[in-house]
């Protein structure tokens, strides 16, 4: 396939100032402006007032970093290569009873700015002590006054409930299609792409309660509305589903994107007409082959395009196959021009010394595609 991509200048990547300092390298482990290991996994970066802020999970040592025990970090720069440690912008309870309890699961926080309210607005993905084999699929909310925190936990929840998705179809929206999907909810593996799985009817049984969120990310239109984008129905299908003016609500108009597409790590950005989604296939911490989608709405529907990624890891000698190892998480928009996408390589056995992954995008015809850079 031949791709017809932007100019010399955003081929070069995404150095936007290249002064004495060495640029952090992808694979290797990142410092920040103090020489300490910059510790924010799964997250994101949010750009206001002249600075970025990254923000992600703080690992700890051992497998004990895959549940969180310190909360979100946060660090700032002007340039994308220095990076301030701002602190701990959410810190997990020390109270036991509390949905953010010290041992829970917080994954892949990301942070948007509403311009109604000047608020700055943190979605999670949350599984509370109680439900530790990830069973309870929700997403946590936090809100500050400035970027960098502190956070003030809000509550947790399910999406939607109360909601059939604006594309369902009037037969899955029936009371005999409520009750089949109870039964296939109650008899199918709930995980894994399964014969099964792949005939069941999801959605309907949870309409009432909520649909379950796991992987996600934050997406705000060119019209200021406001998206949680989030892997649902046991992970077989991507939900779109649009919050409030505020950011803090869900206004019950969600979106099923391709059914029984198996996708975690959403990435989303926006080019020109088209929306760009990358994400991955569902191995838990395991690697596995990127995808990409396109769609000329952010609520679909999808086209399913294939590998974004070119090249290969140096580090580990794993290429497009495995997707270098790592895994989508976040897509940034510098400028019109320049784009950077985000990933993690995980390491289960000992997360703190998990990797990030930026590497520029390309764009043309309708397509994107990510080379390795170190």
């Amino acid at each position: 396939m031949k791709h017809k991509m932007l100019t010399a200048a955003v081929l070069a990547g995404f150095c936007l100032a290249c002064g004495a300092r060495e640029l952090q390298k992808n694979a290797m482990v990142w410092y920040d402006t103090n020489g300490h290991v910059i510790n924010a996994h799964g997250g994101g970066v949010l750009e206001y007032g002249g600075k970025y802020y990254l923000y992600g999970e703080h690992k700890v040592y051992g497998q004990a970093g895959c549940r969180a025990h310190v909360g979100v970090h946060i660090y700032s720069s002007g340039n994308l290569k220095d990076w301030q440690d701002e602190g701990i912008a959410l810190k997990v309870s020390d109270d036991p009873n509390s949905d953010i309890a010290d041992g829970c699961v917080m994954e892949r926080p990301k942070i948007i700015h509403c311009a109604k309210t000047g608020k700055f607005v943190m979605y999670f993905h949350l599984e509370r002590t109680s439900h530790l084999d990830y069973s309870d699929g929700r997403v946590g909310i936090a809100v500050s006054d400035t970027p960098a925190g502190p956070y003030r936990f809000v509550r947790s929840q399910k999406p939607t409930p109360g909601t059939y998705p604006v594309n369902a179809p009037e037969d899955e929206k029936t009371p005999e299609a409520l009750e089949r999907s109870r039964a296939d909810v109650a008899k199918v593996p709930h995980y894994g792409e399964s014969e099964e799985m792949k005939a069941a009817l999801i959605y309907p049984a949870f309409v009432e309660g909520g649909q379950d969120s796991r992987d996600m990310t934050l997406f705000v239109d060119d019209d200021g509305t406001a998206y949680l984008i989030h892997s649902s129905e046991f992970n077989s299908t991507l939900h779109f589903s649009e919050l409030t003016d505020d950011y803090l609500d869900f206004t019950g108009r969600w979106w099923r994107g391709r059914s029984k597409d198996w996708t975690e790590g959403a990435a989303v950005c926006k080019k020109g007409d088209w929306y760009y989604l990358v994400g991955s296939w569902c191995t838990g911490w395991d690697p596995n082959q990127a995808r990409y989608y396109r769609a000329r709405s952010i609520t679909g529907p999808w086209e399913r395009m294939g590998d974004p990624c070119r090249g290969v890891n140096p580090h580990n000698g794993l290429g497009p196959e495995l997707t270098w190892g790592a895994q989508s998480n976040f897509i940034l928009k510098v400028s019109d021009d320049e784009y950077i996408a985000m990933f993690d390589i995980w390491r289960p056995w000992n997360q703190v010394d998990s990797r990030l992954v930026w590497l520029p995008v390309r764009f043309g015809d309708g397509e994107m595609e990510i080379e390795w850079r170190d």
